[in-house]
C-alpha cells in the first residue's frame, strides 16, 4: 500500500501535468480558431473557382492536356498530408491507418508533414519527397508541392495522384479522406475541390455565358495547374483546422482526466490518513489501558 507521501508526490505530480495540459489547450484553441477561419474562408473561393473550370469546359470541344492523360499504368502517388507534431488524439493514426491499405510496391509517397515521413520510414515504403508547412499554411508551400507531384505525373514517373488528408468537418469531427488529383479527367465531370463534409461533388455551370479571349482552350489550359495548386492548398488549410481542433479536444480531455485523478489521489489520501490517525488512536487508548 502507498504511503502518504507516495499519494503527496503523485498529487503534486498530476498537478503539474494538468497545468501543462490546461497550457497547452489554451494555445490549440487560439490556433485552432484561426485555422478554421482560414479554412472556412478559402472553400468560396473553391467553389467559385470550380464554376469557372465548368463554365470554360462548357466552351471548348474535344480539348486535351497532359495533365488529363489517363494511362493504364498501376503506380501511383499518394500525398500524404500529416501534422508535424503529436498530441492530437487518433488524427495522426487514422491517416496512417488509412495509408497503410496501399499497395508497398505500387505506391510511392509524397510527405507533407514530419509525422507521415515518419511512418513511410517506419514501414519501408518508398518516400518521394517530404515537404513542411506552417501552422498558416502559404499559398507557395502548397505550389511547391503540387509542382512536384505534377513534373512526377508528366514525367510518366507516376500514372495517377490521390491526396490522403484529414477533412474539417467540425471541431469534434474530422475525417481521413482520400481525394484524386491526376490525372483531372472529363472536365464535365471532375469532382470539385475540398468543401468540407462533401468532397464529391460534380463541378456546375453557373448558369451565365461568356466570352474568352484569348480562346477558351488556352485559358483553360492555365487555369488548370493553377486548379491543382489551390486545390492542395486548400487540403493544407483543412487539415491545419484537423490538427488544431484535434488537440485541443485531446488536451481538454487530459486535463479534465487530470483533475478527476487528482481528486481521486485526494480521497485515497484522505482515508489512507484517516485510517493512519484513527490506528495511532488506538495504540494510545491500548498503551493507556495496559498501563492501568
Amino acid at each position: 500500500m502507498p504511503s502518504t507521501r507516495d499519494i503527496r508526490r503523485r498529487i503534486k505530480s498530476v498537478k503539474n501535468t494538468a497545468q501543462i495540459t490546461k497550457a497547452m489547450q489554451m494555445v490549440a484553441s487560439s490556433k485552432m480558431r484561426k485555422a478554421q477561419l482560414a479554412a472556412l474562408a478559402g472553400r468560396p473561393y473553391a467553389k467559385l473557382m470550380n464554376t469557372m473550370l465548368a463554365d470554360v469546359a462548357a466552351d471548348t470541344k474535344d480539348f486535351s492536356h497532359p495533365l488529363m492523360e489517363n494511362r493504364a499504368g498501376k503506380k501511383r502517388c499518394v500525398i500524404l498530408v500529416s501534422s508535424d507534431k503529436g498530441l492530437c488524439g487518433a488524427l495522426n493514426s487514422n491517416l496512417t491507418r488509412e495509408a497503410a491499405r496501399y499497395d508497398k510496391d505500387n505506391t510511392v509517397f509524397v510527405c507533407a508533414g514530419k509525422k507521415g515521413a515518419q511512418f513511410v520510414a517506419r514501414n519501408k515504403r518508398k518516400l518521394a519527397a517530404e515537404f513542411t508547412y506552417k501552422d498558416a499554411p502559404l499559398f507557395a508551400e502548397a505550389r511547391a508541392i503540387s509542382k512536384f507531384v505534377q513534373e512526377m505525373f508528366l514525367k510518366g514517373e507516376v500514372d495517377s495522384v490521390e491526396i490522403l488528408y484529414t477533412n474539417f468537418i467540425s471541431t469534434l469531427i474530422q475525417k481521413p479522406e482520400v481525394q484524386p488529383m491526376l490525372p483531372i479527367g472529363e472536365l464535365r465531370g471532375v469532382q470539385a475541390g475540398v468543401d468540407g463534409g462533401d468532397t464529391g461533388v460534380d463541378l456546375q455551370r453557373s448558369g451565365l455565358e461568356f466570352q474568352f479571349e484569348p480562346a477558351a482552350e488556352s485559358v483553360l489550359g492555365s487555369l488548370l495547374p493553377h486548379y491543382l495548386n489551390f486545390q492542395i492548398y486548400q487540403v493544407l488549410l483543412e487539415a491545419k483546422a484537423s490538427e488544431q481542433s484535434s488537440r485541443m479536444v485531446a488536451m481538454k480531455n487530459a486535463t479534465d482526466n487530470a483533475k478527476q485523478l487528482i481528486k481521486d489521489l485526494t480521497l485515497e489520501y484522505n482515508k489512507l490518513r484517516q485510517a493512519n490517525i484513527t490506528k495511532e488512536l488506538l495504540e494510545i487508548t491500548t498503551a493507556q489501558m495496559a498501563l492501568g
